[in-house]
């Protein structure tokens, strides 16, 4: 069951370019893209505050201008938002140390750090619990994935202390692997050092372990997922559409699909797997959409097709067009017959005339 930890702060890490996401990042952090219905950390925002959190502090660098316009000063949420932002990019220790100049938190007191890119459906405040009852320095969240190879792995002793962190290795010693939401005693924060790049994955953590300091894996098997890929980012927003994770920030029910105000969807169109539509979108009578993530704008004409795929802002899909495992950048078009697959991603503002890319020889 989960309960919560009041008077509990955090810092937010959202200071990544989002590269693996372009286009749809070259105008909008990863964070702030639509999923689901709602910006990303809208997700992250609502669920930590459902166990307790109240304050969070936002570690800002690429585009950080861009955060308070949406969230404010969090009163919306329920919370209180700070933003601290690096000038230059401080690594991912040198961006907790940086924000938690931002804290209020007293030495002793634990600090949950999240990453602005992750999807959890694990119990945070039995995380905080177990690590105040161990009286640790740090308490990783562990998850277990199929294919460790692409992660770096997180080996844990019998008392659940962590013996080391191991880069990408092609023979992993566990499945288990760092699931990027950490929580802190606030004093092992200010040992880091100011001003600097540091990485917590490569220097902070390794070297805790190394001077015999208690840094605790928590495991747990329940919903995790990075976004940083655009597959990820579709399914992140599918699973979040049919209810696969829960989300207080959800704008609607869970169902086959998602409509946000103003969206006009055709009841002689085919929208379901968790598509979410945006605002004022359109999806006309015999498109067929699947499992997609539509930003506001955005227009599915006609017998278009599209399957797993992101529409960026405005982004057109014309009659008979067939769009899958694909990224569309905002405004751009898709003139008709066009096919578009396996993660072909077209930049903003593009106009694609019609028959101008094929995957398949007929027309």
């Amino acid at each position: 069951m989960e309960t919560s930890v009041p008077g509990l702060e955090a810092i937010l890490l959202v200071g990544g370019q989002g590269t693996r996401l372009r286009p749809l990042t070259l105008g909008t952090p990863k964070p702030l893209l639509p999923t689901a219905g709602v910006p990303f950390l809208a997700h992250q925002l609502a669920r930590a505050r459902s166990f307790g959190v109240r304050r969070i502090v936002f570690a800002t660098s690429y585009k950080a201008a861009m955060f308070e316009p949406v969230f404010g000063d969090g009163a919306e949420f329920g919370l209180s938002l700070e933003y601290m932002t690096e000038e230059t990019p401080l690594g991912t220790g040198g961006a907790i140390r940086n924000a938690a100049e931002g804290l209020t938190a007293a030495p002793g007191d634990p600090v949950l750090v999240l990453n602005g890119d992750i999807l959890s459906g694990h119990d945070i405040g039995d995380q905080v619990r177990t690590h105040l009852a161990r009286n640790a320095a740090v308490t990783l969240h562990l998850t277990e994935v199929e294919d460790p190879t692409r992660f770096g792995c997180v080996p844990t002793d019998g008392d659940g202390r962590v013996t080391a962190f191991l880069e990408k290795t092609p023979n992993p010693v566990t499945n288990r692997i760092n699931a990027g939401c950490y929580v802190f005693t606030r004093s092992v924060i200010d040992r880091i050092p100011r001003d600097e790049v540091v990485s917590v994955e490569r220097e902070t953590f390794p070297g805790l372990i190394e001077s015999g300091e208690l840094v605790l894996g928590y495991p747990d098997r329940t919903y995790w997922l990075d976004v940083g890929t655009p597959a990820a980012f579709v399914q992140g927003s599918r699973d979040l559409v049919l209810g696969r994770l829960g989300s207080p920030a959800l704008p609607g029910p869970t169902g086959e699909h998602l409509a946000l105000d103003g969206a006009d969807v055709s009841p002689e169109a085919k929208v379901n797997n968790g598509t979410a539509v945006g605002a004022r979108a359109v999806v006309e009578a015999g498109a067929v959409v699947s499992g997609s993530v539509l930003s506001d704008e955005c227009v599915v004409e006609a017998g278009a097709t599209v399957v797993d795929s992101v529409l960026g802002r405005g982004a057109r899909i014309c009659s008979g067009a067939v769009v899958r495992d694909a990224v569309i950048g905002d405004g751009a078009v898709v003139g008709p017959g066009n096919e578009l697959r396996a993660g072909v991603r077209v930049w903003p503002g593009v106009r694609l005339p019609e028959c101008a890319v094929r995957w398949s020889s007929d027309v």
